[in-house]
């Protein structure tokens, strides 16, 4: 049943049941710092003008927000996110970069507490993979987007990760997380559904493109492979894993061990795949 959240303006609203599965521990902050527009968003630069308004779904940390507001600097970019805790270090961020043309708030993207047509971009990364009903949130997003505007989403699709040498218990890690995520009510495989869910949502002029992180140099591979070490050993997403039934604290050391293996290997290569959409109203 959809759990009701209250919006910006105070008013109560149904929220469709999903859970953000890896939470904000460290680990997870230190992936998602990480982030710029250059290497998340770049499928949407090139369509940005200096005086555009920008919606900015699940800020996270702000290090993407920044970005957006440095190339709207005639402009605005609005950052929410359902989690209020994140975003004083969104805050944070943009106050380090001498910004000042953002506004930050709480929101559920399914319903948005903005009035038709009010932002020339609305943008999202790695938001739908975690959302209770994606279409109904690219409903959203479309809603506020002004006639000729940009909705641009970009999320990873878990199963078509890939890798090498093989690691035998790295295919245990993708097992658990895409049953962990989807019992939290996601799609861990959002990447290869997001024009499906566009096109069922109302959009018609869709461009649909891919793109990948890779980590191959010793320095990346042991960044990678550390981060989800830790965060399959101490974050939201261990905790939810065992409370879950999904596994026990033996079977989160045998995949974060496994990730130090594969992370050693001086061959060792990882490549996420994303699936990218810029659908103009």
């Amino acid at each position: 049943m959809p759990r009701e959240t209250t919006t910006p303006s105070g008013t109560a609203t149904p929220r469709e049941t999903a859970v953000y599965t890896h939470g904000h521990h460290e680990s997870v902050l230190r992936s998602h710092t990480w982030r710029t527009a250059a290497n998340s968003a770049a499928y949407l630069i090139g369509a940005l003008k200096p005086h555009m308004k920008v919606l900015d779904i699940g800020c996270g940390p702000g290090t993407i927000t920044a970005d957006l507001a440095e190339l709207v600097p005639e402009g605005h970019v609005t950052a929410v996110d359902h989690a209020p805790d994140i975003l004083g270090k969104a805050r944070a961020t943009a106050t380090e970069r001498g910004l000042t043309n953002l506004d930050f708030a709480v929101a559920d993207v399914h319903d948005l507490d903005y009035p038709d047509d009010s932002f020339c971009v609305v943008h999202a990364h790695q938001v739908l993979q975690h959302v209770g009903d994606p279409v109904r949130a690219l409903r959203e997003m479309r809603r506020v987007c002004r006639p000729g505007g940009i909705v641009a989403i970009r999320d990873a699709d878990y199963s078509a990760m890939t890798w090498y040498p093989d690691v035998p218990a790295m295919d245990d890690w993708l097992d658990l997380y895409l049953r962990v995520a989807r019992a939290n009510g996601g799609e861990p495989d959002a990447g290869r559904r997001l024009r499906a869910w566009a096109l069922r949502a109302g959009f018609t002029d869709i461009t649909a493109t891919a793109a990948t992180w890779c980590y191959a140099s010793d320095d990346e591979r042991a960044w990678w492979s550390g981060l989800w070490a830790d965060r399959t050993l101490a974050s939201a997403y261990a905790e939810r894993a065992v409370a879950g039934g999904h596994t026990d604290t033996a079977g989160l050391d045998a995949v974060a061990a496994a990730w130090r293996t594969w992370g050693a290997e001086a061959e060792g290569w990882f490549a996420v795949l994303h699936g990218e959409i810029l659908c103009r109203k």
